[in-house]
């Protein structure tokens, strides 16, 4: 019998729990990709979201959340439904439009943890999924998962970009994956297509600008009038610079997880209705969604915003006819 290396138990073990791409990469400071942070947020780029300021030393490097820390393992999940959005109604990100991808995640992470513990008696392994602090696109780079593409978003060749990162640090040396190469060449298909600019420059976000920080992370009362206007009609997130990538216009894949398909009520949010929703029907509609990250008093500000350019719409086409 051949004998598996720790590499190849572990993408067993995490294929079987259902994670569609694995890879791993040493465990060590995250050089390049650190500067590039502290200048991300020198610019103030991370909008009101103060937590990304903090935790830094960690963010960088895992060992200092691992003592011993060896190998990060990078697992992704697609969540693709091949529903398209609806024109008319208020639209929720893909991501949403299911169960709360952290409740789904970290079910899965739990299984796997506990597999590899006792697969490796006395190793360490701690997981996060968009829950500590880890540049999971980083890592999912460093491990040929997928490369960061000019929106940010990670990319990988055979499925393109809809799927949640999740990694796993542990004191287990493995082999290394391939770092992933980019592929991006002279495509500026997302940059183009961003109504609000916040990808003017390629790789690099402004969230103050980004419809999906404007629409989830956003604590103001108001949208700025500006870039309110330029919302088309997304009420929770936004999936403009992901549905013109290429890479998914030509490898998206469906996923098999049921749990992300559209809710009932996800795909049909009537704009004139959706500012009506009190906080108990919130609540109930969107139980162990992601939408509640939201709040309801945001949820409720991004459909006035809706309304406004709805009524400001109609307006100029009858003044134009």
């Amino acid at each position: 019998m051949v004998k598996l290396t720790s590499s190849e138990i572990v993408k067993a073990l995490a294929t079987k729990e259902g994670f569609d791409l694995v890879g791993i990469a040493e465990a060590k400071q995250l050089g390049p990709e650190g500067e590039r942070l502290y200048e991300w947020l020198s610019r103030g780029h991370n909008a009101s979201m103060d937590w990304m300021a903090r935790s830094r030393e960690k963010r960088i490097d895992p060992r200092k959340i691992v003592e011993g820390a060896k190998s990060v393992i990078s697992l992704a999940r697609n969540y693709y439904y091949p529903v398209e959005h609806p024109q008319g109604p208020a639209k929720i990100s893909r991501y949403a439009w299911g169960d709360d991808y952290h409740i789904v995640i970290e079910e899965k992470l739990k299984h796997l943890v506990a597999s590899l513990k006792s697969e490796f008696p006395g190793r360490k392994f701690v997981h996060y999924c968009d829950t500590g602090p880890v540049m999971d696109k980083a890592w999912a780079q460093r491990a040929g998962v997928g490369w960061i593409g000019k929106h940010t978003n990670a990319i990988n060749t055979s499925i393109g970009s809809w799927f949640f990162l999740s990694e796993i640090i542990t004191d287990l040396e493995c082999e290394y994956d391939t770092p992933a190469m980019d592929h991006c060449g002279e495509c500026r298909a997302c940059i183009d297509a961003c109504p609000t600019h916040a990808l003017d420059e390629p790789y690099v976000l402004d969230s103050n600008k980004c419809i999906s920080f404007l629409t989830i992370e956003n604590r103001d009362d108001t949208i700025h009038e500006d870039l309110a206007r330029n919302l088309q009609n997304w009420i929770f997130g936004c999936d403009i610079c992901q549905e013109v990538c290429p890479w998914n216009l030509k490898f998206q894949k469906p996923t098999d997880e049921a749990r992300f398909a559209p809710r009932q009520g996800n795909l049909n949010l009537n704009v004139d209705d959706a500012h009506l929703i009190s906080q108990e029907e919130f609540a109930r509609r969107f139980s162990r969604s992601p939408v509640k990250r939201a709040k309801h008093s945001g949820f409720i500000r991004n459909a006035k915003a809706l309304i406004v350019n709805k009524t400001n719409s109609e307006s100029g086409n009858k003044a134009d006819n």
